[in-house]
């Protein structure tokens, strides 16, 4: 009996890797037809769809797209921007959210859960309904920077990042997280003398590293893509994110092989972000727990 119980337990491994096998190949279809295709120029890229060479490196292959994509566009500074613009709101997002998710919990205080669901109303609301009046409100807000006072955030890191730093979302992950800690260690902070922002520092976010890595992503996909936005706010080239390079693209004579090359150079960032949080995400669920 315990040799057929090993043997049933070894083919359902066999199966289970099987299946999530053939899920990550499935996965990894589009990313090697748009590596592949990078390599190739238009009119081989465009008959090898019609069979399996489109997922394979053979034929006429060079590296003359991604040398044309940045002679079309500055494809190095769409990427930078992109980095920028999107660090550095993920960082203050998960900081910000955070925090005032852990007052929602854990703090008492006269209208709380009155502005808590106001926060999770947001939800509903799609960003096109408020674009135009923050479009307004933007080109007429101060700013002191390096010259002194300035009127308008258009053209700016600025009018990409404050707007997007807390959102019903992210406030909603951490609200929902904070509430499964156990109570007890909370408590027994405060009993030993601990003050709020020590339980919140010490405590709190050490035991928080799924839900950060769950919403690091989040927010980085949703800033990362961005398009609407950065296109209504940012007219100089130089502040222009991935998303909205990728129209130089389509502009006069399209070219599909130099596409799939700036589709390759702006996935390098998201991949590597991916492969970092993967690994944070694994070490925080190792060593998150309570012991007895």
């Amino acid at each position: 009996m315990a040799s057929i119980s090993a043997d049933n337990h070894g083919l359902r491994l066999v199966v289970r890797y099987m299946v999530l096998t053939l899920v990550a190949i499935i996965f990894i279809f589009p990313l090697v037809f748009m590596v592949v295709s990078s390599l190739k120029p238009d009119q081989q890229l465009l008959a090898d769809t019609s069979s399996l060479r489109a997922f394979l490196p053979v034929g006429d292959i060079s590296v003359d797209n991604y040398y044309a994509a940045f002679k079309r566009a500055p494809v190095g500074t769409f990427v930078l921007n992109s980095v920028i613009i999107t660090g550095v709101t993920v960082v203050l997002s998960l900081f910000i959210c955070s925090m005032a998710a852990f007052s929602f919990v854990f703090l008492k205080w006269q209208g709380r859960d009155l502005i808590l669901s106001i926060i999770l109303a947001t939800l509903i609301v799609p960003f096109e309904t408020i674009a135009i009046p923050l479009l307004l409100l933007s080109s007429k807000l101060p700013w002191i920077g390096a010259h002194g006072l300035e009127w308008g955030w258009l053209n700016t890191y600025r009018v990409q990042i404050i707007p997007f730093i807390a959102d019903g979302l992210t406030i909603f992950l951490f609200v929902q997280y904070f509430k499964d800690l156990p109570g007890e260690l909370i408590e027994a902070a405060r009993v030993e003398g601990a003050t709020w922002p020590q339980i919140y520092r010490r405590i709190v976010m050490p035991l928080s590293g799924p839900v950060l890595a769950t919403a690091a992503i989040l927010k980085f996909l949703a800033m990362y893509n961005q398009y609407l936005w950065p296109l209504m706010v940012v007219q100089q080239e130089e502040y222009r994110p991935v998303m909205v390079g990728l129209q130089y693209f389509f502009q006069l004579n399209r070219a599909w092989g130099e596409i799939m090359a700036y589709l390759s150079l702006i996935t390098v960032p998201v991949l590597a972000f991916y492969l970092v949080l993967q690994r944070a995400f694994i070490a925080s669920i190792a060593s998150t727990g309570v012991k007895g």
